[in-house]
């Protein structure tokens, strides 16, 4: 490996260390209260975004399965193909988009808002039309991406990861959950042997 890429690596890791740390700085602490609130009390739950954010996004799902949160990830393309046919009131649907104006996801908020489910957006723009037409915003914090040119998907999709592993954990402290129940619903792996050891 060239020098030169051994300090671009070791950047990478403080340009990342350093925007996790920035994040508390705009953690607006009413809005992701509300956020919690609306996770909380959602028959169900619908994470979109597309790109990085949509790898992101099939994460957050996966995660609130994991605490007896019922939520699936829903494509944008299969979202406008009758995908948001999942979507009920009193669900919650949270769009992923540091920018706030992915085209893809503004038709699905006005079925969103139609069929009035509540909306929890995270970008970094708060006047953007997704931020505008939600009911809860959070505020994603980047820095910089990690690579030289500041363009790949990177340290953002760091931050928004961040943003759903912080909404998790208030919801297991809001929720009650316990790791008993974790224990049932994920006997495989090394994590269920050790969660189910006798």
């Amino acid at each position: 490996m060239k020098k030169e890429s051994l300090t671009a690596v070791k950047e990478a890791y403080k340009i990342e260390a350093e925007c996790i740390s920035e994040m508390l700085n705009y953690l607006d602490e009413e809005q992701f209260s509300n956020a919690v609130e609306l996770l909380k009390n959602a028959n169900r739950i619908g994470t979109c975004g597309c790109g990085h954010s949509g790898i992101i996004c099939q994460h957050l799902a996966h995660l609130l399965c994991c605490i007896e949160q019922p939520a699936r990830f829903i494509s944008p393309a299969e979202a406008v193909h009758g995908a948001t046919g999942f979507l009920q009131e009193g669900d919650v649907m949270v769009f992923a988009s540091r920018g706030g104006k992915t085209k893809e996801l503004l038709p699905i908020l006005d079925i969103c808002k139609t069929k009035k489910v509540k909306v929890i957006t995270v970008t970094e723009n708060l006047e953007s039309p997704l931020a505008l037409g939600a009911d809860v915003v959070i505020k994603q914090y980047v820095n910089r991406e990690t690579d030289k040119y500041n363009s790949q998907g990177t340290t953002s999709t760091t931050a928004l990861c961040m943003i759903f592993h912080a909404l998790q954990t208030a919801l297991i402290e809001e929720t009650g959950f316990k790791n008993e129940q974790f224990a049932l619903i994920h006997p495989g792996g090394a994590v269920g042997e050790r969660l189910n050891k006798k």
